[in-house]
């Protein structure tokens, strides 16, 4: 174990760069590892399968882990990434395997001269990692990454060599992938012709007048949309209508989180420990007896690193004295100052430590002591420490070897001897610190910025619930599941017992089997499993989902396939409405002679004018977006005249006559440089083939199972 904690913006270039090696565009993670897998068949491990080859459980769980390891990393919440990084981890998979498919048959393959190109070519991921960098003139030095590199790969530990590995396949990977995509990208043109149509299109400018009837003039309840009709519109647009397997529930909570009565106990018992902590001297036997020895950091912080809420309150507090209760989240905290000092706000520093987990102490204190009288002699620190320092001497995320360096230290990520010699000595010090892990030799290398650290002992103590407040929970959801049978009595109940009591009625839908995760629940599998072994219009018993036992009632249950009648009405039926609306407008017009007659057999609609109408339907218009009557309005075989029929639009019906098309002149620009605009903006579409390849797949998921 390192005694040095990562410090989170330590070579983040390298760190985005591999993150989004594994993420992109579902990339070829496994590309390397899956060439000697079996294809087809399944297994009491298999979750599934894509175009008959299996994914396991094993290699899925893996993924899942270093997807979630990654969106934490990000700053994901916890709970939230071990939510998301299952499905991430699950399209991944499938994606996996799906450009696998395509490279095989492609042929595409990566040499180790663009793999050394990546590594250590202009764009490398390493140029900022200070132990590649050339010491005179700053600059990444290729020869020197590559000697490090070669020497980890050598004679680094098996886990060192591992990552380095990983690190390489990765970087294969990446390239595979920009070979595959550039296949797509190299087949967008655009033709010169169609530029120019485009220009010319553009250029025209039409002035039309027209007599117009909106479709709400029409009262919905007077049109009648039978679900015949709908089951027809649905057969014909069948790729708009398609639907997953989901289910839709109705739920009751019944919150088991603390009370009011366990959050006043958390407050009186701290209240009997205060005057205690405020006399005691040795506050980390006071924090072990009370079992909250975990959180007492001996050591000074800046206060920039300090983020309670309650901070400026505790830093107005007497050395020696103790402020509070707070309430600092889920728990009632004092805070004891111990100390205020001045010190740096970062620190770069370099260390050798020599350990006592591995050799008595005696005998690592004759080591470092010769280590400090060697380097005082002029020994070479940078050969020392390779030779004999047991910390792990890698980055964490680049698994580099980092000359036992560290940047950017702020207070507080070092263990708290350490951390109080490199940020209360000054620059040039160096010196040897004992801490848990063993004997350190140590060089403050530089130090930036100033301003107070302090430090603090907190004493807290967690709301927790209580077992009444348990059990009032559990009697309740039993209570309430007791007296219900179906959708009737679950209703009538809510309303009766639970509403006057201010629970709310809630509802979540599209609940996918393989889900971790319902809306308004947050992680909740054992729940969805609850919801698919019911039928719809059947009650879940109460399970305990976070702080609250839940009462469901499955509302919808949707199988795969198309959307019935009674989903898809909401976003059909408007379509249809208007349809028949319009049929009914046009009748009423008769047979289109002038715009005069048209606007009389409307009712005395007004005659009205638009102009300056375009082509390119994004630019405003008083029309709106009405793209039959703009078409219309450009339409040669109509310039001059009134067009014979009514045209059925988006909000209702036009009767129109073409006044004037005029030409402008093109302001669009050199005709080349739209080529390659428009071809980019084209190549951002067609170079990503994952959307094509997943539609065409077939995807067997049991993971629900």
């Amino acid at each position: 174990m390192s005694i040095i904690q990562d410090i989170r913006d330590k070579y983040a270039k390298v760190t985005v760069v591999l993150i989004a090696l594994a993420l992109l565009g579902f990339v070829l993670t496994d590309y390397f590892q899956s060439k000697g897998r079996s294809g087809g068949g399944s297994s009491s491990t298999s979750l599934g399968s894509v175009n008959g080859r299996s994914i396991e459980n094993e290699e899925f769980e893996a993924k899942v882990k270093q997807t979630q390891a990654q969106m934490e990393q990000q700053g994901y919440p916890a709970e939230m990434a071990a939510s998301q990084a299952r499905q991430q981890a699950w399209e991944q998979q499938i994606m996996t395997v799906l450009v696998d498919e395509e490279i095989s048959k492609l042929g595409i393959q990566v040499n180790k001269k663009e793999i050394g190109d990546i590594m250590y070519g202009e764009n490398s991921p390493y140029k900022s990692v200070p132990q590649f960098l050339d010491e005179k003139t700053g600059a990444f030095n290729a020869a020197k990454a590559k000697e490090m590199i070669e020497q980890t790969l050598k004679k680094g530990t098996p886990e060192q060599k591992a990552g380095m590995r990983a690190d390489v396949a990765n970087f294969a990977q990446y390239r595979l992938q920009e070979k595959y995509r550039s296949f797509f990208n190299k087949t967008v043109n655009v033709p010169k012709w169609f530029v120019e149509k485009q220009n010319a299109d553009n250029s025209q400018m039409a002035k039309i007048s027209y007599v117009k009837e909106t479709y709400a003039s029409i009262a919905d309840s007077t049109v009648k949309i039978e679900d015949k009709e709908i089951a027809d519109y649905i057969s014909k647009h069948q790729d708009d209508y398609k639907q997953s397997e989901s289910r839709s529930v109705s739920y009751v909570s019944f919150s088991a989180a603390p009370s009011v009565k366990d959050s006043g106990d958390a407050m009186r018992k701290l209240a009997d420990l205060k005057a205690a902590f405020d006399t005691i001297d040795n506050v980390e036997s006071f924090l072990i007896k009370e079992g909250v020895a975990n959180n007492y950091y001996n050591g000074y912080i800046s206060a920039k690193e300090i983020k309670i809420a309650a901070k400026d309150s505790i830093f107005r507090t007497p050395v020696g004295s103790v402020y509070g209760p707070y309430l600092d989240g889920n728990s009632y905290v004092l805070a004891k100052m111990q100390g205020v000092r001045t010190f740096p706000d970062t620190v770069k520093v370099r260390h050798i430590l020599i350990s006592t987990q591995q050799r008595d102490s005696a005998t690592a204190r004759k080591l470092i002591d010769s280590i400090q009288t060697a380097i005082a002699s002029g020994s070479n620190f940078d050969t020392l420490c390779i030779k004999l320092s047991d910390d792990n001497k890698e980055d964490q995320q680049t698994k580099q070897y980092n000359g036992g360096i560290y940047d950017n230290v702020t207070t507080g990520r070092m263990v708290p001897q350490f951390n109080d010699y490199i940020f209360g000595n000054t620059v040039g010090s160096k010196g040897v610190v004992k801490t848990d892990f063993g004997f350190h030799y140590i060089e403050i290398l530089s130090q930036k910025g100033s301003g107070a650290a302090y430090k603090i002992a907190y004493l807290p103590a967690e709301i927790s619930v209580s077992p009444e407040t348990l059990n009032n929970a559990v009697n309740e959801a039993n209570n309430f599941f007791g007296q219900v049978k179906d959708q009737k009595s679950f209703d009538a109940m809510y309303e009766k017992n639970l509403k006057p009591k201010g629970i709310i009625k809630s509802i979540a839908t599209n609940i996918v089997r393989s889900s971790d995760n319902v809306m308004g629940l947050g992680n909740s599998s054992e729940f969805v499993r609850s919801v698919y072994d019911a039928d719809r219009g059947e009650i879940i018993k109460p399970e305990r989902v976070g702080d609250s036992y839940i009462v469901a009632l499955v509302t919808e249950t949707f199988k795969e396939g198309l959307m019935d009648v009674a989903k898809a009405r909401m976003g059909v039926e408007p379509a249809l409405r208007n349809k028949k609306k319009s049929e009914i407008l046009k009748k009423k017009v008769g047979a289109v002679t002038t715009l005069e007659a048209a606007a009389v057999a409307l009712g005395g609609k007004p005659v009205e004018v638009a102009d300056s109408l375009r082509l390119d339907l994004r630019l405003p218009s008083k029309l709106g977006y009405e793209p039959k009557v703009i078409g219309a309005s450009f339409n040669a075989a109509n310039k001059g005249k009134i067009v014979p029929e009514v045209i059925a639009g988006q909000n209702g019906v036009y009767v129109i006559r073409i006044d004037e098309v005029t030409t402008t002149p093109v302001t669009s620009g050199d005709v080349s440089e739209q080529r390659k605009m428009l071809a980019q903006q084209k190549s951002s579409i067609l170079g990503d083939p994952s959307s094509g390849l997943r539609k065409a797949a077939t995807v067997k998921d049991k993971r629900g199972k």
